[in-house]
């Protein structure tokens, strides 16, 4: 059962998707529920259907006092590396917010401090707290809207379906046309990785 609040302070929840993906951006969000928000559907993102994360999505939006979403491309994951490139989507979601808040929520177990706003890291954050599954919601629906569009422009990855993520289609996909510009250069994308790029 998640809980609605972690402290008495004015809290923020983050969460991103699309860590562990080949291809593709890291996608943060950053959420500000009102203090009384209730919704016995809301959950992990990971947990509930692509149809309930799509409901769930409108519902937090409408609800939400303000929400914003950060995009790193992979072109930034391979310069940073992926942990960093988490917290830099994590910081420009938060950038978004409107309004005043005291507490950042992140989910995991590290972070890189946001302007002088205190925060807590909270393991598995998105099945704990509101604020944090609200989050992981709008991130994992930002991300998959960006790779269903990206699909359409290379189909052959089947990215519409795996999302970036390494599925055996996915790998048999690269290993047959060689990575694209969507790709991450720094991840090991075939286990004998040799002249993709």
């Amino acid at each position: 059962m998640l809980q609605q609040k972690y402290s008495d302070k004015i809290e923020v929840g983050c969460d991103e998707a699309g860590r562990g993906c080949l291809a593709g951006p890291v996608v943060a969000a950053a959420v500000l529920l009102p203090h009384n928000f209730k919704n016995k559907k809301l959950n992990d993102s990971k947990q509930m259907s692509k149809k309930k994360r799509e409901e769930m999505e409108i519902i937090i939006k409408k609800e939400a006092i303000s929400f914003g979403i950060g995009i790193v491309s992979p072109q930034e994951i391979d310069e940073v590396n992926i942990l960093n490139a988490s917290f830099l989507a994590m910081h420009r979601a938060t950038e978004k917010i409107k309004g005043k808040f005291e507490l950042l929520l992140i989910d995991g177990n590290r972070f890189n401090k946001y302007k002088n706003v205190d925060h807590k890291c909270i393991i598995k954050g998105d099945t704990k707290y509101m604020s944090i599954a609200a989050a992981s919601v709008l991130a994992k629906t930002a991300r998959d809207k960006i790779m269903e569009d990206l699909s359409q422009e290379f189909p052959k990855y089947d990215w519409e379906n795996n999302k970036g993520y390494p599925t055996k289609k996915h790998r048999v996909a690269i290993k047959e046309l060689g990575a694209n510009i969507h790709h991450r250069k720094s991840f090991r994308l075939l286990a004998n990785q040799l002249d993709l790029f």
